[in-house]
């Protein structure tokens, strides 16, 4: 049985583009993957390859840390997972920008990431507010 904080948070805006960046940057790093993965000539790995599985440990942290400040019932509680929330967007964002130095024709795809970004920044800051 869902409870109404669940069944609300799954049609919340900022849950749902969460969701969409956590797919958007598993995408785009199984891209990224493909062309980052070959040993380098002198045989030592890409660097790069770290930042692509980057994005993805730091948007997945994304939904479930908006779900706790959702349910928390304590306002210290929910600025905590806020501001775990701003932490991992601004992380995500370097990461991106790391990302655009690299070698690979995935790289065309880290803007649209971007744009979805700053459009959840967007609703992050919304969301803040009605806490």
């Amino acid at each position: 049985m869902k409870t109404p904080i669940a069944s609300s948070l799954f049609q919340s805006p900022i849950y749902q583009k969460a969701i969409d960046i956590m797919s958007l940057s598993h995408s785009i790093s199984n891209y990224l993957h493909q062309d980052l993965a070959h040993l380098q000539a002198d045989g030592s790995e890409n660097a790069y390859i770290y930042f692509s599985g980057d994005i993805i440990q730091q948007s997945v942290s994304l939904a479930p840390e908006i779900a706790k400040a959702e349910e928390a019932r304590f306002s210290d509680k929910k600025y905590k997972h806020i501001a775990t929330v701003k932490r991992l967007t601004r992380l995500l964002n370097k990461t991106i920008k790391r990302l655009e130095q690299c070698n690979s024709n995935g790289k065309d795809y880290l803007p649209l990431l971007r744009s979805e970004l700053k459009k959840f920044k967007q609703l992050q800051h919304t969301w803040t507010l009605t806490l």
